[in-house]
């Protein structure tokens, strides 16, 4: 490892220094791919993302792909509907590793206004997992680029080996999901065990 002390003076020298993990990941993140779909009113924030207003390509991810095969980043943009959320879960199957997604708006994080709904999934994190998640309804085309950065941290701090390794370096981890049926009341199953396995609710009386 490199003094800090002496990588920034080389800095300053016009010289650069690197290790592989660090090039690794730098290449990752900025050449992030979204899957180009969306769900419901949330879809219009993303896509207005994407105008030259907000201008995501900055961040290197402005190349929306049509097939989750050329995609590593899904936007879940908006209500997830029980009826969709098989698809959904079946794209995520299909893109490869490594691969991330973001629950944009309060429908995809929890079902939003529409919870209660018997259509309605309460949060797409019940059978894929979800790296960043953003509150709102609708949230604004900044909160999504906001998002992006968040997400480009995490993928910065990513390790190559060792512990703390993320989830597609792991061999344990899996990289593709059951995808759930539509059942006579609802899908079945209802959630993925071994994502969703929230702590009870302790209640004082």
């Amino acid at each position: 490892m490199i003094d800090e002390t002496l990588r920034n003076e080389l800095k300053r020298q016009g010289v650069f220094t690197t290790n592989l993990a660090e090039l690794y990941n730098w290449g990752r993140k900025n050449s992030l791919w979204p899957l180009q779909f969306g769900l419901a009113c949330c879809a219009i924030e993303m896509i207005a993302a994407s105008m030259a207003r907000f201008d995501i390509s900055r961040f290197g991810a402005e190349v929306f792909r049509p097939s989750p095969r050329q995609a590593d980043l899904m936007i879940v943009a908006g209500t997830v509907t029980k009826k969709m959320a098989p698809q959904v879960v079946r794209l995520y199957n299909q893109m490869p590793e490594p691969k991330y997604v973001i629950a944009m708006g309060a429908c995809a994080i929890s079902g939003g206004p529409f919870k209660q709904g018997y259509n309605v999934l309460k949060g797409i994190d019940r059978y894929i997992p979800v790296d960043i998640h953003i509150p709102g309804c609708p949230p604004r085309p900044e909160a999504l680029l906001h998002a992006l950065m968040a997400l480009q941290k995490k993928i910065e701090s990513d390790k190559l080996r060792g512990g703390g390794r993320p989830r597609h370096l792991d061999p344990e981890q899996p990289s593709e999901f059951p995808v759930p049926e539509c059942g006579a009341h609802d899908l079945v199953p209802t959630k993925n065990h071994t994502l969703w396995n929230p702590k009870p609710i302790l209640r004082k009386s």
